[in-house]
Formats: structure tokens, sequence, C-alpha cells
């Protein structure tokens, strides 16, 4: 099949997660990606392992799982973009691209004279998405931002941990970088408006991401909490702000998340556990009643959850129809067999014949599904095909370049 964006071709000057992660989204829906690495080491997440990717013959191959998860259907392109040869390269590149995606130190690219400003002159319509910590403006422009930093700055963490003055009471990052995933989904977002905006009207635009803002406005209701009411939410452990009961329960054998959305819900709940005096309890009836006493609420829960183990609760309230669920490690989850149904797990040829394996996209489309046409590539795998198929080079033109070293072959 045909992919949606298979008409499109991006440049992508991005490393580590943010930007690559936006990049492999369009890549799966059909793009032409063409990744420029710096020649010799490429991607910093190439050598963020172990654990490393391995060969056909199971031997550890030089790339990291971490470059494995952001950089699929990509093909890898090494230039050296601080000579004025290596310059030339990218303008080239850029007059048959409709997306260039960056994420280099706001400036960081002007004094190469590949800014968006610079840029447009060569492609009027190019979309220029400039991934960053802070944002092209502010006081914070300049400053270089981090998935942990900007969970930190950002209020992620001061609503992530167990409750205040419990044991392990301190505030915690999320076990993934949730701010650069999230950057990359927004960014993803804001090219595609930008490109149904340059199929009415022609023109192109620049995109100014911060990892900072789409970390603020992923807080959702912890935000919009703090705004209406001017108090600072907390870290509550496993507990909801806003919906009670709506957290982790002990069982005889571990423990399962309840996840109750409405009034309705509850009562179920409370007839399956022999609670049922609880449903009409005034200080529980209600939504409301339930956040305003949760501590009282939640420990008669506890007390009978915790007699059987955890498959009679999955079992019973899952026919009840009770929102309820296991706490996997990573290694249950894709045994799930809802994850193994929606072929979550996948595998992808590489160059060198080996499958590798990866993580499907959950965008599901009828007509123009995400496709997995090579692995994620080795640095400077399609330097020849690109340089020459796309643009014409030469043998002898790419051997003086790899001499310069503008280019690795």
């Amino acid at each position: 099949m045909t992919g949606a964006l298979s008409h499109i071709r991006v440049l992508d000057l991005t490393r580590i997660l943010a930007g690559p992660w936006s990049g492999q989204i369009l890549g799966d829906l059909g793009a032409d990606i063409i990744k420029v690495e710096r020649p010799g080491t490429g991607d910093d997440t190439r050598q963020w392992g172990p654990p490393y990717t391995k060969d056909k013959e199971g031997n550890e191959r030089p790339d990291a799982a971490y470059f494995g998860c952001a950089n699929r259907n990509k093909q890898s392109v090494t230039i050296d973009i601080t000579k004025a040869q290596g310059q030339a390269l990218i303008h080239e590149l850029v007059a048959k691209s409709d997306i260039l995606v960056e994420n280099y130190k706001v400036g960081g690219l002007k004094k190469y004279g590949l800014d968006y400003d610079n840029l447009k002159n060569i492609k009027p319509d190019l979309i220029y998405c400039s991934i960053t910590g802070f944002g092209q403006t502010g006081p914070n422009a300049s400053k270089a931002g981090y998935d942990f930093m900007i969970q930190g700055m950002g209020g992620l963490m001061s609503v992530t941990g167990q409750p205040v003055g419990s044991p392990g009471g301190a505030p915690l990052k999320v076990g993934v970088a949730l701010a650069d995933v999230m950057t990359g989904l927004y960014s993803t977002i804001g090219i595609l408006a930008a490109l149904a905006h340059r199929d009415q009207t022609g023109e192109g635009q620049h995109i100014d991401m911060a990892l900072l803002d789409v970390q603020i406005a992923s807080l959702a209701n912890q935000a919009t909490n703090y705004l209406v009411s001017g108090k600072a939410p907390t870290h509550m452990g496993n507990a909801h702000p806003n919906l009670v009961p709506y957290q982790t329960f002990p069982t005889s054998d571990g423990h399962f998340i309840l996840a109750v959305g409405n009034d309705s819900q509850f009562a179920k709940f409370c007839t399956l556990a022999g609670l049922d005096d609880l449903a009409t309890d005034p200080r529980f009836d209600t939504n409301r009643h339930r956040v305003e006493h949760r501590e009282i609420l939640a420990a008669k829960i506890a007390a009978v959850t915790a007699d059987k183990p955890l498959d009679h609760w999955m079992e019973a309230l899952g026919k009840a129809g009770v929102p309820c669920g296991p706490i996997n490690s990573i290694d249950r989850v894709f045994e799930e067999p809802q994850v193994k149904h929606r072929g979550m797990a996948i595998e992808i040829p590489a160059k060198d014949g080996s499958l590798q394996p990866g993580v499907a996209n959950p965008i599901k489309l009828s007509k123009t599904p995400p496709c997995y046409k090579s692995a994620p590539p080795e640095l400077g795998e399609h330097t020849k095909s690109v340089l020459s198929t796309l643009l014409g080079k030469s043998e002898q033109e790419l051997k003086s370049l790899d001499e310069e070293k503008i280019i690795t072959l």
C-alpha cells in the first residue's frame, strides 16, 4: 500500500529523541526521510547502550537499542555541515524536500546558513520545524533543554511520586522521556497542519516547538486544576486528584488498578466486593463526596481486595464492566493477548539480513496504514545512493567529497 505521505520528502537534521520521534512518525506514514548525521559519530543515541542491536548471527551491532526506537524508515546520509561544501549539499537537498526538521540550539544552524530565513529563499514553500528546549524566544531561549530537566521545570515531577511525607515521597520523573515523546507528537501535528496550509496557499512556514511548552500543555487537568483553584497539585502516588476510587489496591498476591470513572461503576464494584452499603453512604455516593473522603474509602476497599488474588478481581470486575487492570512489567505487556492481537511488536528487515525488533505505530488507518520499509539504518548507509540518485553526484564527485571528509562513504 502507498503511505498517506508518500509524496512528501523530509530532511531530518535531528538527534536524540524528540526530533527523531517526529521524523519516524512521518516515515511510518510513507514520507521519504533523509536523516543527515555527523560523519564518524552520527546521532548521539547510537552509542546510548547497552543493550545494542544484534545481527542475524546474534553478534552485537554498533547501534544501541535506544537509537532503534526512533529511527526506522529513514535513510542515513553523513554530511559535515560545518564546511561550505557540506552546507551546499544541504541546500541541494532542501531544494528537493518538503519539510526540514532540526533540533539544534537557537541560532545553531544560522551560522552555517541553514536557518529558516536562508533556506526559504531556496525553497519558498519549505516547512521548517525547529525543536528546542525553550523555544526560539524568551530569556531561556539560548539554553539547552533535556527531557529530565523539562519534566522538573515543567511541573510533571511535582505531581509524580509517592505522597508527600510517605516513604519514597520525593518527586520522581516518569520512567520514559515523556517530554521528548510528546514534543515529537506535537511537532508532527504542527507539520501536518503546515502541510494542509501549504496545500491551500502554496506557502511554507516556520514551526517553533519547545519541550517546556509541550510539557506544560501536557499537564492537562493538573494545570487547569491549579488555574481554576489557585492551589498547586502535588504528588499523590497512584491516586487521582479528581476521581475516587482511581488508584492501585492490594490483592493477596500483588496489586491491581481500579479505575472507577462514574457513580454507576462504583455501585457495581461495591456489589461485587460485598460493600453495598458504601454505594449509598452519603460520604461516598457521588464522586465529589468520594474525593472529599478518599482516605477513609480507600482503606475500606483495600481491606476487602487484599483477601483475594489478582486473577479473581480481574475476572470478576472485567465481567461486570468495572474498569480495572494488572500492573504489567514490560515483558508481560508484550505477552498480553490484546497487545498480540493488535500487532504491537514488529520485526523490520535490516541491511545485513537480520530482523530488528520494534514497536508498531499505534495509528490504525483503514486505507493508508503505517508501513515499515526498513530498520533503523547504519551510519551513512545511504550516503552514496541519496547523493547520486537524488542529487546526481558522479562517482568522482562523491570520491572527492569523501576525500575531503565532507561525507563518509
